[in-house]
Parts: structure tokens; sequence; C-alpha cells
């Protein structure tokens, strides 16, 4: 069982604005199945990473550009179902608008791959429908963009809401065991139990 991480580089749009990012893909599995986790920018290194396994699907924890502009070229490639929560729908077209994802992605989802459980557990906030994956067994958390190293998910701009990923990473998050570990969807990764103390810091200066 491992996870592996694969970095890429790109740009984000929304709101008439671009951005240059960076992202990690992540692929959890063994040597034989994986799950690719945020299909972003680089289809080749990602399916350079994948080799020769097969891919159980490209799971999106959310629809903003930068982390599905190359998930219908990674699931046609390893013939992959492409799986995105339903209320990301407004996101995903407008990078998709001829694609749909094959299947959601609702709350309490199990998700299996090379002997390793994920469950989804959906958080909005920093979209509808910012969806993370939590594997029990390996103690680790894929938070896409809703939790960070040092504060939650950006939620300026269209079809997010502070107030609802401060309650998502309260409920939702800040339940699991201090020691969880949090693979992020940009930067450095971190756990639970160092993001929990910061949580009244973040209400207090609203992001």
């Amino acid at each position: 069982m491992t996870v592996e991480h694969v970095a890429t580089s790109g740009t984000f749009s929304l709101d008439g604005g671009t951005w240059e990012v960076e992202n990690n893909v992540w692929l959890v599995g063994d040597r034989s199945e994986v799950l690719v986790i945020d299909a972003a920018h680089d289809a080749d290194a990602i399916a350079e990473a994948v080799g020769d396994r097969r891919v159980v699907a490209v799971v999106c924890t959310h629809a903003h550009d930068d982390h599905v502009n190359q998930a219908p070229a990674l699931a046609d490639r390893f013939a992959a179902p492409i799986l995105l929560n339903p209320a990301e729908a407004p996101l995903w077209e407008m990078t998709w608008p001829d694609r749909k994802p094959d299947r959601e992605l609702v709350d309490g989802d199990l998700l299996r791959a090379g002997g390793v459980e994920l469950r989804a557990l959906v958080t909005p906030g920093h979209s509808p429908g910012s969806t993370c994956l939590y594997a029990p067994e390996l103690g680790v958390l894929f938070s896409g963009d809703t939790l960070f190293q040092g504060g939650p998910g950006a939620t300026g701009r269209s079809f997010s809401s502070f107030d609802t990923i401060i309650s998502s990473i309260t409920e939702r998050l800040l339940s699991l065991p201090p020691g969880t570990e949090v693979r992020t969807g940009h930067g450095g990764s971190t756990s639970i139990g160092d993001e929990a103390p910061q949580l009244e810091e973040w209400i207090v200066r609203g992001h």
C-alpha cells in the first residue's frame, strides 16, 4: 500500500483572473492498481507515475480548473471513470462543457484500490461540493483545497463561503485522530493535530 506524489505546475482561472499554481497529484494503491486524486496540468507526468497499473478511478476533490484540467485525458488513457460530487457541476462545466463526470462522488462513498479504502467526506466551502478522502488504515486525509498547513482553503471567489468551510473543517475534519496526516492540494503536508489549535485564529482573521 503506497501513497505517491506527483507535483505539477500550470494555471488556475476563475472570475476573470488567472494565477500560476503548483498542484499536488496523489496516487493511492499498490503495485497493480491505483486511484488518481486531482489530475492536474500534466497528463504525461501522471501517466508515467501510474505506469502499467490499472487506474480504478480519477477522483476530483473539486472542479476548479487546476484540479480537473487533465481528468478526461487520464480517464481516456486508462479507461477509468471520473468521480466528482454533483454540486461541483457549475465549476466543472466551465472547463468541460461537453464532457460529464462518469460517476457521482457523494458523502460516505468508499473507494478501494490496492487494499486501501478511502471514505469520501463532503466538505463544502472552498467550492459547493469539495470532497476530502480519508484513509483510516493509512492515517491519511487527502484534503484537496479544504484544509492546508496554516488554514482553510480560499473562499474569496465565486461558489465559495468562509462560514461554510469553517463548519466543514470543524465538523468533518478536526474530529479525525490528531495524528492524521493531511495531504493537501497545494503546498506542504500537515496533520490534524497541528492545525486544530489554530481554528479560533482563522475565525478571527476571516480567511
